[in-house]
């Protein structure tokens, strides 16, 4: 089932799980160091919205005052012509627990760029001669040589020059897990590390390590309170990451408070419900920002045309264009619907498909789609194309322009999730006064109203229940306000007025470094 089962359970965790708590005054510093440990982070490795997050987060905790830094792999794809880097230490030696192979060699070299230093660790066997960011079965070593790498950077600060040890470390999804554990058990009397605390986010509890953590064997279970397997041991690649972050972090977040909560349901906890309802005191929830600055319609040189709020008319130009690159008709008064993003089950592709699929000969109206991912739902999307050739556009593919030209040209925009921590597609296409039709869950219940006709407040249509019936009358009522162009310009309105831009989120993590400082000095 898609609805969630236990309404009572999510009421009694929304009475525990609510904004981030105000620090006292006395303990917080003028200026906090900051250190982020992720896969991927804008420009230099981008393969999720991770990316943007890291990114993002960090300057703005840069503007607010904070000193802010980045700490990612050095792949191959990262060009050093174009990033220039400099040496910071040469020949790192991080320990792998393996008494054949004790160690690893790195370097860590670094980039300045917007104010925002990146740090990078490069190996050339585990980073630089991988074609891609994620997929490897030995994808366990190299997150775990990472957040080591971090540590053995950081406790060798007095030997060099240039040193950086942060007040806080704040480490992403499974792949970063290993870092707080490191830093509880093996590092734990290591004085250069012992005044760090430790923040670990989950961006999508779905994704815990390279194993189906749904069907573990009870040999192969991981409680996550054992010692991390050595590099090369092939228990390391059955040890559960993503809780280990969350048992041995002081603090945990998600992406949207209403994430927060649900991932406390057995419907959506995906086996970790009962851990994070046990550790619910130290579980948070921040929405994701955008950058503003970044994605403006009145600026943006991907649009054909540029508007803004007061000039919305414009628009329809924008529209000609897309309507162009993907061969459909032209017609300045036809609704588009879009979907960019991952073509994902996660993402309810396969309900949006089908009921479009119903819709399409009913009413008037067009859709275009953008993104790659599952090779069925690719299908699905291809049939769908053949079933409606004129009325229908797709891009099954990864592209980081095209999703510019929906937003500037589309009309609505879908989001259908089964499950959703955030995401970030709704808050782009609402920047530039695309509506969305979205389910109620997750960071999309958070970030979307639903819009009232007699009040005109909302800036979207919101459904229930993951269904046909719900989907298909969500589209209804967008496709019924859109006749009606005074109705329309004030929704879009409403939506390009919502303010999801970094100043507020990054605020709410400020004071979650503060309390993730006190949590652990209450732990000491």
């Amino acid at each position: 089932m898609d609805s969630i089962k236990s309404p009572k359970l999510i009421r009694a965790i929304e009475k525990v799980i609510l904004d981030v708590p105000q620090t006292r005054s006395e303990n917080r510093p003028g200026k906090l160091k900051i250190l982020f440990v992720a896969t991927e982070s804008s420009p230099y490795a981008r393969v999720g919205g991770v990316a943007s997050v890291v990114r993002s987060l960090a300057l703005s905790l840069n503007a607010m005052g904070h000193d802010a830094r980045v700490f990612i792999p050095k792949y191959g794809s990262i060009d050093e012509q174009v990033y220039k880097t400099t040496m910071v230490v040469e020949g790192l030696k991080v320990p792998t627990d393996d008494p054949a192979n004790p160690f690893l060699i790195c370097n860590v070299k670094k980039n300045v760029r917007g104010g925002v230093t990146t740090y990078f660790l490069e190996n050339m066997e585990y980073y630089e001669l991988r074609a891609n960011v994620y997929g490897y079965t030995d994808d366990p070593i190299r997150w775990a040589l990472l957040t080591r790498g971090v540590l053995e950077f950081i406790s060798q600060t007095e030997d060099r020059p240039e040193s950086f040890v942060p007040d806080i470390i704040h480490c992403n999804d499974w792949q970063g897990g290993s870092l707080p554990n490191y830093l509880k058990t093996v590092y734990k009397n290591t004085e250069a590390l012992a005044k760090i605390s430790t923040v670990f986010t989950i961006h999508n509890l779905k994704f815990q390590g390279m194993f189906d953590h749904k069907n573990v064997s009870e040999m192969d279970f991981d409680d996550g309170w054992s010692d991390i397997a050595p590099f090369f041991d092939p228990r390391l690649g059955k040890q559960n990451f993503m809780r280990r972050g969350i048992v041995h972090s002081d603090v945990v977040s998600t992406v949207s408070k209403s994430y927060a909560k649900e991932i406390t349901t057995p419907e959506y906890g995906e086996t970790l419900d009962k851990l994070l309802v046990e550790l619910r005191g130290k579980v948070f929830g921040i929405v994701n920002g955008i950058d503003y600055t970044e994605l403006d319609p009145q600026k943006d040189t991907l649009l054909e045309t540029n508007y803004g709020i007061r000039t919305l008319g414009l628009r329809k130009k924008n529209k000609e264009s897309l309507q162009k690159e993907f061969d459909l008709e032209l017609n300045p008064d036809m609704p588009i619907l879009g979907f960019v993003g991952r073509l994902d089950s996660q993402k309810g592709v396969d309900l949006m498909v089908s009921v479009l699929d119903r819709m399409l000969d009913k009413y008037t109206m067009q859709f275009v789609q953008v993104g790659g991912g599952d090779g069925w739902l690719v299908e699905l999307l291809q049939n769908l194309k053949k079933a409606h050739p004129k009325r229908v556009g797709i891009y099954p593919y990864p592209n980081f322009t095209l999703p510019r030209l929906v937003f500037g040209g589309a009309d609505m925009i879908i989001y259908p999730s089964r499950f959703e921590p955030c995401g970030v597609v709704q808050l782009e296409a609402m920047r530039y006064g695309v509506i969305p039709i979205v389910r109620n869950v997750g960071g999309l219940k958070d970030t979307v109203s639903n819009f009232d006709t007699v009040s005109q407040k909302g800036t979207g249509f919101v459904f229930d229940d993951f269904n046909d019936f719900d989907l298909y009358g969500a589209i209804v009522r967008a496709l019924e306000v859109y006749k009606n162009k005074g109705l329309w310009k004030k929704l879009q309105e409403n939506a390009m007025q919502a303010d999801f831009s970094w100043g507020y989120s990054a605020g709410e993590y400020e004071k979650l470094y503060y309390r993730a400082r006190e949590l652990k000095e209450a732990a000491q």
